[in-house]
């Protein structure tokens, strides 16, 4: 059964991506939202995402379906006192967080237990903030779901079910599994490509010369450093137990990759690198993951006056619209280098076909 009224506390990326969905999707929904930001609560009512902004955790939440907690992990716990009055089986409280057992270990012993759901979307972006929030975030995402032992069945189904209708895929998990799996995909990405940017950073000489001349491959593997800070100082404070035992298993296996090229193993090295392509190769591209994904193509340009004007002008008169573009100077195909980026999937591939028509040379990464 469709929920009449969901209410949001913080109202970010997340969480106005859910009700931007909502929107979208179920119109007739009535939506409120508290926020400590009023500036994200005046414009959600103004694009009309929301119905109603909530100077608190007033009793217009009591009358919700379904209580999203968006706000930033450690946050969220500050709330369950108030909503624990609010929870029963008419109100399901539900979290965002990327985290879960924290959360759960908070509750197991409340009231508001039998009514709690684990919730984490994994979707989400290099920005933060309501004003980058997208009613399509959720398309065909993983969205995790993880009940409190207390929850009843019947319960679980009908979030699940609402979760589908909003594009996403729910898969059902134990909270400690979901931390573990979150913190070896996402966590630790996250940790190492900050570690890699700083590390640069205090490599770099006086000209900054690293800077200047990243090439693509560094940008694209440290692109999720550029996350709120905030955020991961939270996570990583949060999931700390199994962020530690994926670090000590990815120093160890560093460590061996170090003795391998130490070593010269010819052999060792080439078996490191092909195992992780078939299983980079392997992985499925149904959803975007933790954040969302990016349609681009590189394009070969011979160095002459009109040459990026030629090229936009081929794709704006066939209706294809550029998000981004820009020229590559560590040129590490064979001619100077078109980086373009593009809104949507299908736009990529008209653009390709298009291109390669006028006998472009074009890559996909």
């Amino acid at each position: 059964m469709k929920p009449e009224k969901i209410g949001f506390i913080g109202l970010g990326l997340i969480g106005g991506s859910i009700a931007k969905t909502i929107r979208r999707i179920h119109p007739d929904i009535h939506l409120i939202a508290y926020d400590m930001d009023k500036e994200s609560l005046s414009l959600a009512m103004k694009e009309h995402t929301i119905d109603e902004a909530c100077d608190g955790l007033t009793e217009s939440f009591a009358s919700c379906r379904y209580i999203f907690l968006c706000a930033p992990v450690q946050k969220n716990e500050d709330f369950l006192e108030i909503l624990s009055s609010y929870a029963s089986s008419n109100c399901t409280i539900t979290d965002v967080g990327s985290v879960k057992t924290a959360i759960h270990q908070e509750i197991a012993n409340t009231s508001l237990a039998p009514y709690f759901i684990g919730g984490h979307p994994m979707a989400g972006s290099e920005k933060s903030g309501y004003r980058h929030a997208t009613a399509y975030l959720l398309e065909n995402v993983y969205y995790i779901i993880t009940p409190s032992a207390e929850t009843a069945p019947g319960a679980v189904d009908g979030f699940k079910e609402f979760i589908q209708s909003l594009g996403a895929l729910p898969i059902v998990l134990d909270y400690q599994e979901h931390d573990f799996i979150t913190a070896a995909v996402s966590h630790l990405p996250h940790i190492l490509a900050s570690s890699l940017v700083n590390l640069v950073e205090r490599l770099d000489n006086e000209k900054e010369l690293m800077k200047q001349i990243a090439a693509g491959g560094f940008k694209d593997i440290t692109r999720i450093a550029s996350s709120s800070p905030v955020m991961w100082q939270q996570i990583c404070l949060a999931n700390r137990e199994q962020i530690l035992k994926l670090m000590d298993a990815f120093i160890g296996s560093l460590a061996q990759t170090r003795a391998s090229i130490a070593a010269s193993e010819a052999s060792g090295l080439f078996h490191f690198f092909q195992s992780a392509k078939e299983y980079r190769d392997s992985l499925p591209i149904t959803s975007p993951g933790s954040l969302p994904k990016v349609y681009e193509a590189y394009c070969d340009l011979v160095d002459e006056a009109g040459g990026i004007a030629a090229l936009a002008t081929i794709l704006a008169t066939n209706q294809i619209s550029i998000k981004n573009i820009g020229i590559i100077h560590n040129r590490e195909f064979q001619e100077g280098v078109l980086h373009i980026e593009f809104y949507e999937e299908n736009a990529l591939e008209k653009a390709l076909v298009l291109l390669r028509k006028y006998h472009y040379t074009v890559y996909e990464r």
